[in-house]
């Protein structure tokens, strides 16, 4: 094990960082990733991630370049084959990375993306990991989540990354990243405006979706908080959601017994984006799009299955929902004990409260950024 980092760290200009999981993962590794590039001038960074977290590529100008990879040992429906792996590690050697940051949830091993990184003759690779990685790591850091502590997401990145010689930050850490794009947001605008939404006054979106079914707040509930947030603010609601989602969208609006608007399956990545930054507040579950609307510094209420407790939204305005339970932190995708308590009882009424509690107190006005008071409920390290 490491206690500092190895000698070359401070002079590696292209560096290769893994991150496999989705697009709300990938999010949450961008303040590392900033000041990780910011430690030496010109330096460039490849994101090696699967389908879902390249689509943030895209928007994340710490990212140079994005590889996709579905790999094996992840989360994934169709993952890639050994000769695709080998492939892969290919690839990587031809690049001449002079080093890789391989970035996990504590629930996650290093070793089989180190293995591939060591496969490649990449000369400096860092990760946490509990077992010992011998000659596949060459900067080891003991992982001490979750028996010593558990921290936010972000917070374990930015830790990681210090052991490569960034520095440890003054003041608030950094936010996450996601870069606006004019043409999204003119094309954003004109999709409300086409469906009678005036993009500046005030108006809701709200997110049913998640691609865990753990983590959706159920769809009967949704409709009863669309009812009550219409008749108590009066405000416009817009619903988005995935091409898949939107029979859900649809389940939920009819079910509501009041008007409101669908953007389902119509939004680029890029046009979700420019929605959630041109909202008043978002609702959201515990999924990608709560990210998101952190990054582009909309209050979020987060319907937060207590599947896991490190993915609160963050350096935000915002309200962090559930209903304790014996069997928090399943990290399950689908409820294991079938209840779905955690969520199930969490009372539309709640869910409205928040809303309320995050609305600008003028028309166009926006409070300024604080972290959600919640986390601290979930057990979270605040270092």
């Amino acid at each position: 094990m490491t206690p500092g980092c190895t000698p070359g760290w401070k002079e590696a200009r292209s560096i290769l960082c893994v991150r496999l999981d989705a697009l709300g993962d990938v999010l949450m590794c961008t303040p590392a990733m900033r000041v990780l590039r910011d430690v030496l001038p010109g330096r460039s960074l490849t994101l090696l991630t699967s389908p879902s977290g390249a689509a943030a590529a895209p928007f994340v100008p710490e990212i140079d370049e994005a590889i996709v990879h579905a790999a094996p040992w992840m989360k994934t429906e169709v993952p890639a084959a050994p000769e695709d792996l080998l492939a892969l590690a290919a690839t990587l050697a031809a690049r001449r990375f002079d080093a890789a940051v391989v970035f996990t949830t504590y629930t996650q091993s290093a070793l089989p993306a180190a293995t591939l990184c060591w496969l490649a003759g990449i000369p400096l690779r860092l990760a946490h990991c509990r077992e010992n990685p011998y000659h596949l790591l060459t900067d080891w850091i003991a992982d001490p989540e979750p028996q010593a502590m558990v921290r936010h997401e972000v917070q374990r990145q930015l830790e990681l990354v210090r052991h490569a010689g960034a520095p440890r930050q003054a003041g608030p850490a950094p936010g996450l990243s996601f870069a606006l794009r004019a043409a999204d947001v003119t094309a954003t605008r004109v999709r409300l405006l086409r469906i009678g939404v005036d993009p500046d006054r005030p108006w809701l979106l709200l997110h049913p979706g998640a691609s865990a079914a753990s983590r959706r707040y159920p769809a009967s509930h949704w409709a009863r908080a669309v009812g009550l947030l219409a008749r108590r603010t009066g405000l416009p609601i817009v619903i988005t959601g995935s091409a898949a989602e939107v029979e859900l969208v649809e389940e939920v609006r009819a079910g509501c017994g009041v008007g409101s608007y669908s953007l389902a399956g119509q939004l680029s990545l890029g046009e979700l984006g420019a929605a959630l930054h041109l909202a008043a507040v978002a609702l959201t579950n515990n999924s990608g799009p709560a990210h998101v609307a952190a990054a582009v510094g909309t209050p979020v209420v987060d319907l937060y299955a207590l599947t896991n407790p490190q993915h609160t939204p963050w350096r935000v305005r915002s309200r962090v929902l559930f209903q304790d339970v014996p069997c928090r932190f399943c990290f399950k995708s689908t409820c294991p004990a079938g209840h779905h308590a955690c969520l199930a009882e969490v009372a539309p009424e709640r869910v409205v409260d928040a809303v309320l509690e995050l609305l600008p107190p003028a028309p166009g006005a926006r409070l300024p950024s604080t972290a959600g008071a919640d986390a601290a409920s979930l057990g979270l390290n605040a270092g």
